[in-house]
């Protein structure tokens, strides 16, 4: 898919919470420390952060990358699964906090992981359609892993924005885009249940591998693209290994990946996966960089999108915080502590 208006990334943030849970500190009370963990650790909020602040500070990192002023924006769009109201706008709050308000187009997106990357693309088909110039999508969650559950060790918390514009003023320029999805029973949570269930053996084939690959391929033959032509490309990552092994199925080395491969130090972001993952690379891209996205979301589908780094980067990038360096600012908590900051206990 390509607008007629060309457009890209004008300015992009991130926002990863400080504190650190071990995945062995899940294994030490679930399983007595036996087997191994699917990741190091996963950022875990603060007991006065949830989707909608972290939302926030993705968003302001943004404002400040792009140089632009808020009140430009004509939308801003929230993806996430775990919004903090079940009725209540999460983009009313955001748009409201970052000054946006009231001339804007303010609401929720979702669809599992992807919901950021879903955003992104009404944010393109917007500003492509030349009903506004300036139009912002995040990706934020605060996933949620029932207690004991293989989710545990992986379900992590952090965001990333992006605002759209004009190609003229991008930091990064759209090649296109392309959507595949299918209705895939892989991961799904039913009304009034606190937290989701997954079908197992159907979360990597056909749901992961299957759609990345269609999505990543069938985007490739549009743009008449080899795996060879990009810098580096960003899957999603809800854990290490699926994306470094859809990575060797398209073609791509790790070292294409490296980069944006944060599920490691901060676990499975859902909404906010694949877009933090490019956040990282934006972070140390230089002008003529062709980069991959290409995100995926239970239920199932996937987005991919092909972007070209320009000049402006360089002056803007140090604008905010580096994607690494939140990654790095860590506080190692156990398990105890995880728990009270989730609310995973209910007193009566």
């Amino acid at each position: 898919m390509k607008p007629d208006r060309q457009v890209g990334i004008v300015g992009y943030g991130a926002y990863v919470p400080r504190y650190r849970l071990p995945a062995v500190e899940v294994s030490r009370v679930w399983t007595g420390g036996q087997g191994g963990v699917p990741i190091e650790e996963k950022s875990v909020p603060g007991l006065d952060e949830d989707t909608a602040t972290i939302a926030i500070e993705a968003a302001r990192n943004a404002l400040r990358r792009g140089l632009v002023d808020a009140q430009d924006l004509r939308a801003v769009w929230v993806g996430s699964e775990s919004h903090p109201y079940a009725v209540k706008p999460t983009g009313t709050i955001v748009a409201e906090a970052i000054g946006a308000t009231p001339a804007v187009s303010a609401g929720d997106w979702q669809f599992a992981c992807k919901a950021g990357t879903e955003a992104l693309q009404a944010a393109i088909g917007l500003v492509g359609s030349g009903m506004a110039d300036y139009a912002m999508a995040i990706g934020a969650d605060t996933a949620q892993g029932r207690p004991g559950d293989a989710l545990e060790y992986t379900t992590a918390a952090g965001g990333a924005a992006y605002i759209v514009g004009p190609r003229e003023r991008s930091l990064a320029y759209l090649e296109g885009s392309y959507s595949f999805v299918t209705d895939t029973p892989d991961f799904f949570r039913r009304p009034y249940r606190h937290y989701p269930e997954h079908g197992g053996r159907f979360t990597g084939e056909p749901a992961y591998f299957k759609h990345i690959t269609h999505s990543v391929q069938a985007l490739l033959e549009e743009l008449r693209l080899e795996p060879a032509d990009f810098a580096a490309a960003v899957f999603h990552q809800p854990n290490v290994k699926f994306p470094q092994r859809v990575a060797q199925m398209l073609g791509f080395n790790k070292e294409q990946i490296k980069t944006g491969l944060l599920a490691g130090q901060v676990g499975n972001t859902y909404a906010a996966a694949a877009m933090l993952g490019l956040t990282a690379v934006l972070d140390v891209a230089r002008p003529g960089d062709r980069i991959l996205l290409a995100s995926f979301g239970s239920g199932a589908g996937s987005d991919a999108f092909s972007l070209v780094v320009t000049e402006a980067i360089t002056e803007r990038q140090a604008l905010a915080p580096f994607t690494r360096a939140y990654v790095a600012r860590r506080k190692q908590i156990d398990y105890g502590v995880y728990v009270r900051y989730r609310h995973k206990l209910e007193m009566h």
